[in-house]
């Protein structure tokens, strides 16, 4: 568990801050400019940084609703 986890309404869990942060990290390596200032210089710390500040959007959707998503894209 990541250190110093606090469960709040959006981060139920700390396998669903490790996946959300996870998928900011790839957006930041990948050139995406950070959301706050931070003296961390790892993309994987700045990504959880930002995610426990609130300021990474993300929504859960079940398996059934994106594969019905990307279906209508088609």
């Amino acid at each position: 568990m990541p250190e110093n986890f606090i469960k709040t309404d959006r981060l139920d869990s700390a396998y669903r801050l490790v996946i959300v942060a996870a998928k900011r990290s790839k957006e930041l390596q990948r050139g995406a400019d950070a959301r706050l200032e931070s003296p961390a210089h790892k993309n994987t710390t700045v990504a959880i940084q930002e995610v426990k500040a609130g300021k990474v959007d993300w929504d859960l959707v079940d398996r059934k609703t994106r594969e019905a998503a990307e279906a209508a894209a088609r």
